[in-house]
């Protein structure tokens, strides 16, 4: 006998047709249990391996979901596919790893993954590279809407990304507008007035919700919104020198500084220290995303902790439901979704296709809040031997201060 086997050899050694075979594998329930338990048995014996795409073009499941991930090198990226994963590894489906760079194709990409038949369903995260500020039918949100078009074609997709679509295609993203809201709210109930705003490119989206969270909050507690007092960054170290050096040398400089993602508020640490202030006593600064250095930087760094890992359950929540729809998924999805799959996943997966999660707030020292000793030893330790100063030219190559090329930095 061949050292691989095929579906028919598991047919013959179990005495049962090739057909039955296919529904045990495929999780059919009209299999009687004895026979059920015996070709299993079978399968155990000589640890058969059924073939993926043959299982998928003879109509069955793959048993395998993918996930179109951006560079694995952004700093969000392990908490999220951590929250996918925690959700994938309770079931039977195993996770199929695409990583795209900003260069490639995606819309074809995405065709020659399903050409392949080896996935039931995909979640794509930032599947066009960034989350873009003009509507999806702009060229360069073509995946997106590409993605749009397969899920009303009845092909299972869930997007993460920070903007929703039009239509139905399931989605998951954060809230930035609130979280840009209590992040300035918090630095006005400290008292301060002179608030200033680093705020990442228009051309993504996440850059107008945090500024309008930032407005909203201003203009609630009567102070005006000064455009001298918002400057533009591009969501990197690097590029947020000359943003925060231009805010700091106005004749009424700011108090506080909220930067629309942590790397920027980084920049503002370095410009304040190249300056001789102090922070929090001089400048309180306030960053987005809570990336894993902001913890360690001295002072820490008060910041809006966007909820991957919970972005990544839910998203997996989402497609999993999909997958499992018996149904024409369409406009009336919901009321689809037979009982039994609502009490799987929760009810709070279900409330909608297109979610936006709440941030959280999370106050250290760099606004004012008290560190203990051993928090700044660690601090301090981890932050030994780095160069603070800032560059003379920032070519983005290289942040001196924290060690990230430009490509490796968090683009949000």
């Amino acid at each position: 006998m061949p050292n691989k086997l095929t579906i028919r050899d598991i047919a013959r050694l179990a005495g049962v047709s090739t057909a039955t075979v296919s529904r045990v594998l495929n999780h059919k329930p009209d299999v009687d249990p004895e026979t059920r338990q015996r070709v299993m048995q079978v399968v155990s014996e000589h640890r058969y391996v059924p073939s993926v795409t043959a299982s998928s073009l003879a109509g069955g499941k793959s048993r395998l979901l993918g996930a179109l991930t951006p560079s694995l090198t952004w700093p969000l990226m392990p908490h999220i596919m951590q929250g996918i994963a925690e959700v994938i590894e309770q079931t039977d489906y195993e996770l199929v790893l695409y990583s795209i760079s900003h260069r490639i194709d995606r819309s074809a990409l995405i065709d020659r993954i399903l050409e392949a038949h080896l996935i039931d369903g995909l979640i794509a995260i930032y599947p066009d590279g960034v989350a873009r500020a003009e509507s999806s039918e702009n060229p360069e949100r073509a995946a997106s809407r590409h993605l749009g078009e397969l899920f009303q074609q009845g092909f299972p997709v869930v997007i993460l990304d920070d903007q929703s679509l039009p239509g139905q295609t399931p989605w998951v993203g954060p809230d930035n507008r609130i979280g840009a809201y209590e992040a300035t709210r918090h630095l006005i109930r400290l008292g301060h007035r002179r608030i200033a705003h680093i705020q990442g490119p228009t051309h993504y989206q996440c850059s107008h919700d945090r500024f309008e969270g930032y407005r909203q909050a201003l203009t609630e507690a009567g102070i005006a919104v000064d455009p001298a007092y918002v400057a533009r960054g591009d969501f990197t170290t690097p590029g947020s020198y000359s943003a925060a050096a231009a805010l700091l040398a106005l004749p009424e400089r700011p108090t506080a500084i909220f930067a629309a993602n942590d790397q920027m508020a980084y920049g503002a640490f370095l410009v304040a220290k190249a300056q001789g202030l102090r922070i929090p006593d001089d400048l309180a600064v306030i960053g987005f995303d809570d990336i894993e250095l902001s913890a360690h930087i001295q002072p820490a760094l008060t910041t809006v902790r966007q909820p991957f890992e919970q972005m990544g359950k839910m998203a997996a929540e989402l497609l999993l439901t999909l997958v499992n729809t018996p149904h024409a998924i369409g406009a009336d999805w919901y009321a689809s979704v037979p009982q039994v799959a609502r009490a799987r996943v929760g009810r709070e997966a279900l409330k909608a296709m297109q979610t936006q999660l709440p941030t959280e707030l999370v106050i250290r020292a760099s606004c004012g809040a008290q560190t203990s000793p051993s928090d700044q030893e660690t601090s301090q330790a981890l932050l030994a031997g780095l160069d603070m100063r800032i560059p003379a030219q920032h070519d983005g190559a290289y942040d001196p201060a924290f060690g990230l090329t430009r490509s490796q930095q968090n683009k949000k």
